[in-house]
């Protein structure tokens, strides 16, 4: 009997069968691999318009502001650039934004970019799964946030070198807590975070206030001028002269610092009335992020001087806070509480991406997917969530000796410009291809999906190309995380070959993606071995 085949190229399925999860690739064919714990929550239970908000305010504000502007100053070298470019990220994630609403209210199912890659590019089966299952597993992990969490620590305890291997060592321990907590007391590890994610606002809020303070003079040093001839380009110590190369690395940090505005798309599932909810809450989310943290950048600049910016890397908030209240034991108590911000974003980060793995597993996409999607001992993604722990040791760990933040940001953010390009490219032609028949409650119009699909290709491309000054100005080659973030991609694209057509060879059957829908109503993608007749 032959199989009918949806529009977005699964076959379709029944309700599922527990000796269905006997043929999931990497699985045992004789033991049952984990009882789905999936949930169907009424409308009562779901996000409203105000959780919406929250959620991707949480997400969105962590540890980018309180640390990337130095960054992003030493690539540009103008004070006016930089706040330029702060707005051209709000506007390019209003963008992305559209897009996402478009896909996301035409497939509204909870996964995100894997739904849009998944509806678009059907051929060759299943490679943009796995290149998207490769980008999430290998590069999702929580290393910026677990460093820029050491070095705050260290700052807050008056240390003089906040950096190098004692903030790794304690980025080290910052990630095993947030593991361990999720691991064996899931329920207290979401209410950290939550509770973490308000004091964040609170921490902003503070810096921007703070900030008009030193703009009407109140702070412990002199007035460094910064506003004057803002927009000038300027070479320093430290800042300026890069090229087209520092301006892509500048976005790809402002890019980072704006991540989670895609969170809601994630559990798409779990949102009340998604049409109206999500046109509500994201721009509500997204407007009131990007005012805040242009006002922020303007606090810091109140303060700072532009050679003590462009060498603070990932303690920007402390140094900020030191010159405005000096450098008492309460002045020193700040940056602990933005330390405490930072863990909240560790505690958030590795709470999503584990699932996200651990849904990788249970659709069979990894080897020793029993393994990995197991709720064993304590009912929560304790192997997804030591998958997650040990791809951030190994970042965390990895680069040599020395200031490592900005490498990270960018290893972290970079190859999500290729993601969101595909995304974009993918809008555009079903949006041209009668073929296709695609409808959506939202509309992207052309300009804007261009721009989107624009900004990440010069995001994606101009790394490559050699920056005017110092080519090891951050400590390691210029072209090492452009390579490792395409090479990364590409390593999806070897298992999609190994999994697909080596693997299948060898052992004579076939995988196909069968969409089914379980008894309570949730729908789940399983590949499935289809072995051949002579079988």
């Amino acid at each position: 009997m032959s199989q009918k085949v949806d529009d977005d190229g699964y076959t379709k399925g029944g309700v599922v069968d527990s000796n269905d999860r006997n043929d999931l690739p990497g699985y045992s064919s004789d033991v049952a691999v984990q009882e789905e714990k999936t949930y169907a929550y009424d409308d009562s239970r779901k996000l409203g318009v105000t959780g919406a908000v929250f959620l991707i305010l949480n997400k969105m504000i962590g540890t980018g502001i309180f640390s990337t502007p130095s960054g992003i100053f030493a690539a540009t070298g103008s004070v006016g650039v930089c706040l330029f470019l702060w707005i051209i990220g709000g506007i390019l994630t209003f963008a992305g934004l559209s897009v996402f609403l478009e896909f996301g209210l035409a497939i509204p199912r909870s996964g995100g970019e894997k739904n849009y890659l998944e509806r678009v590019y059907r051929h060759p089966k299943y490679v943009a799964t796995c290149v998207l299952a490769s980008q999430m597993i290998l590069l999702g992990f929580s290393s910026g946030n677990s460093l820029a969490f050491g070095r705050y620590v260290l700052f807050a305890s008056g240390s003089d070198a906040p950096d190098g291997w004692a903030a790794r060592g304690i980025a080290v321990a910052c990630i095993t807590f947030a593991v361990v907590l999720h691991s064996t007391l899931p329920k207290w590890g979401i209410r950290l975070f939550n509770v973490l994610g308000v004091f964040k606002v609170i921490i902003l809020l503070f810096i921007v206030f703070s900030g008009f303070a030193a703009l009407a003079g109140h702070r412990r040093v002199p007035n460094p001028h910064n506003f004057d001839n803002a927009f000038r380009l300027e070479e320093g110590e430290g800042y300026g002269g890069g090229g087209a190369y520092a301006y892509s690395t500048a976005l790809l940090r402002i890019i980072y610092s704006y991540k989670g505005w895609e969170n809601a798309n994630y559990v798409l599932g779990e949102i009340k009335n998604p049409r109206k909810t999500l046109t509500i809450a994201a721009p509500l989310a997204i407007g009131g992020v990007t005012i805040l943290y242009v006002l922020a950048n303007v606090a810091y600049f109140s303060a700072i001087s532009k050679e003590e910016l462009a060498t603070s890397e990932a303690i920007v908030a402390g140094v900020f806070f030191k010159n405005v209240f000096g450098d008492s034991a309460g002045a020193r108590s700040l940056p602990a509480f933005v330390a405490l911000s930072n863990l909240g974003n560790v505690l958030a980060v590795s709470f999503a991406h584990a699932r996200l793995n651990q849904e990788f597993a249970k659709e069979g996409l990894l080897p020793f997917s029993r393994f990995w999607a197991s709720n064993k001992p304590f009912n929560a993604p304790t192997t997804a969530l030591l998958l997650h722990w040990i791809v951030t040791v190994i970042v965390l760990l990895a680069p040599p000796a020395g200031p490592a933040y900005n490498f990270i940001t960018d290893l972290y953010t970079y190859p999500g410009a290729w993601i969101n390009g595909f995304v974009a490219a993918g809008l555009i032609y079903l949006h041209f291809s009668k073929r296709e028949r695609w409808e959506s409650p939202w509309h992207t119009y052309l300009p804007i999906s261009a721009l989107y699909l624009l900004a990440n290709v010069f995001l994606a491309v101009v790394p490559f190309i050699p920056p005017d000054g110092d080519k090891n100005a951050e400590g390691y080659p210029y072209y090492v995380f452009p390579v490792v973030g395409v090479g990364v991609l590409l390593l999806g694209v070897v298992y999609w070959a190994v999994w697909t057509k080596i693997w299948p060879k060898l052992g004579g059957y076939k995988i196909v993606a069968q969409r089914h829908e379980e008894a309570d109503g949730a729908e789940v993608i399983r590949y499935v071995k289809v072995y051949n007749k002579h079988e």
